[in-house]
């Protein structure tokens, strides 16, 4: 029987804003903030954080247990090799990839995502291949046997880091299938990397006045146009890291 799990990753000793996951978003942790968007999405069985043994993380994965979301904690490093442990313990024989640095992600668009790979037959779908999303609404999907796939072919040390790098080289032969937003909305900046995106992004959900799971990306993107000093907030972070991932 088939089965749809989303598992978020998560640490909180994330090299550029430490501890960034339990961070208060809308008054509540924003880990468990997202979580309660995610858990809207139709097409999933399941949502799982997936967080590392490291004893830094035992805050994280004691925050999770008190709010009742279910936790699996595995390697440190090796992302990877965490994602296949977690899945096979769950169960999934498809998973929904998301990160705990996108508390807005959309159930609306992971149920685009997963949709798309099973009407594509696809081994793995994005919307970010190429990205026409806001940069912080990404989501990927794959098949077990695929994740199982590339835990035993991945052998670089970027591929164990970022689950999906092997997935998406042109060697892997993957059948691959790509959700494209109705306007591009890519060069909005909604993911927390910096204190300056959760400044940002704490206005934006103070803008809309909704609990987590009470607004979708459209009411998003109409708050935005509405309120241009949400973007200016961090404006700069913006143009530096279209700077990075254009060199």
């Amino acid at each position: 029987m088939s089965r749809t799990v989303a598992l978020i990753q998560a640490r909180m000793s994330s090299s550029r804003y430490p501890g960034k996951v339990l961070e208060l978003l809308g008054n509540l942790p924003m880990i468990v903030f997202m979580v309660r968007r995610v858990r809207r999405a139709r097409t999933l069985q399941d949502v799982i954080v997936v967080t590392s043994v490291d004893k830094s993380d035992d805050a994280l994965a004691a925050l999770l247990m008190t709010h009742d979301i279910h936790c699996f904690r595995g390697e440190l490093h090796d992302v990877l090799a965490r994602y296949s442990v977690a899945a096979a313990s769950s169960g999934a024989t498809e998973i929904v990839r998301l990160t705990g640095d996108c508390p807005l992600t959309d159930p609306a668009v992971i149920d685009q995502v997963v949709r798309a790979r099973r009407d594509a037959n696809a081994d793995y779908a994005s919307n970010v291949d190429p990205r026409t999303f806001a940069d912080g609404l990404d989501v990927e999907c794959f098949t077990r046997a695929v994740l199982d796939r590339a835990t035993s072919e991945a052998s670089e040390p970027a591929q164990r880091e970022h689950v999906t790098l092997w997935m998406r080289e042109a060697a892997a032969g993957l059948r691959r299938t790509n959700v494209r937003a109705v306007a591009d909305s890519s060069p909005l900046r909604l993911t927390v990397d910096y204190p300056a995106d959760l400044t940002a992004i704490r206005r934006l959900v103070e803008l809309i006045g909704r609990l987590p799971d009470e607004f979708d990306m459209f009411d998003m993107l109409r708050c935005i146009a509405a309120h241009p000093e949400i973007t200016a907030m961090n404006a700069a972070m913006n143009a530096a890291m279209n700077r990075l991932e254009t060199t």
